[in-house]
């Protein structure tokens, strides 16, 4: 019988209504494929209750949680402190997503830099990985991060890398990690392939952003965590490896970055 590999969903949304009526099956649907781990993000504080009462449901789902910057001038501004007291939580294993996005919302630009800094600070008392949503904003992005981390050094993952290869230097440069999306799948997207190309391996994760961006063939379809293997395969064409050994290795960046995903597996 061939075993099958194992990955890891790193970034996903298992509590937005496109998966209300089948996540028991959408979970399962993942760990049949070989997803052993799912992070769901949530982007909206007053979500947290939900989102943590899914990784509570399901053994192979944890969560994370922040202000995603494109609701950053909708919310109250998240404090240091109540994000440190959600780290608490057994299966809390990271801080955000958090970021910019002058895309569609440049013009709280401001107010997305001030949320930003709040959860650098949080990632740097609980020692867990910041999750950056970058879009249209590579050079601000750039800035904060590598001056926050002069101020103190941090751990990050660019979720669902799609900006310029000048920002991705200068992430890697930080020892921060990306993340690859179903965006990689798509024919038009060389220039993400060879950002990535160009990438140490072992600073490399794989995502869904499920239910956004499925990757190919199921591109236009609403994504989910068992679909993050297409993205995997591709990754391992990308690095010139075998399917098998890229697998590998994102499964131990995984644990390297989301540390507490990785010991709450070896204490249960």
């Amino acid at each position: 019988m061939t075993q099958t590999i194992q990955i890891t969903d790193s970034h996903c949304h298992l509590d937005f209504p496109d998966f209300d009526e089948e996540r028991d099956q959408i979970v399962a649907r993942a760990v049949e494929a070989g997803v052993t781990r799912m992070v769901t993000i949530c982007t909206k504080l007053e979500a947290e209750p939900r989102v943590r009462a899914i990784a509570e449901a399901y053994d192979p789902v944890f969560y994370a949680a922040g202000t995603h910057p494109m609701s950053a001038a909708e919310v109250p501004l998240v404090s240091v402190e109540e994000l440190v007291k959600l780290a608490a939580h057994p299966k809390f294993v990271g801080i955000g997503e958090s970021g910019l996005d002058y895309h569609y919302t440049a013009d709280s630009a401001e107010v997305q830099k001030e949320s930003l800094l709040v959860h650098i600070e949080a990632a740097r008392q609980t020692k867990l990985p910041l999750i950056i949503h970058a879009r249209a904003a590579d050079e601000d992005m750039a800035d904060i991060l590598s001056s926050e981390y002069r101020n103190g050094a941090y751990s990050c993952v660019m979720h669902c890398y799609c900006s310029g290869p000048e920002l991705a230097k200068s992430v890697l440069d930080l020892g921060f990690y990306l993340s690859m999306s179903g965006i990689a799948t798509f024919p038009k997207s060389q220039d993400v392939r060879d950002i990535f190309a160009s990438a140490p391996v072992d600073r490399i994760l794989v995502e869904t952003d499920s239910p956004y961006l499925a990757p190919k063939p199921f591109r236009g379809k609403r994504n989910e965590p068992g679909y993050s293997v297409h993205t995997a395969q591709l990754g391992a064409e990308v690095f010139g490896m075998d399917y098998a050994d890229f697998a590998a290795r994102t499964q131990e960046n995984f644990d390297r970055l989301f540390w507490k995903a990785a010991a709450y597996e070896v204490a249960a």
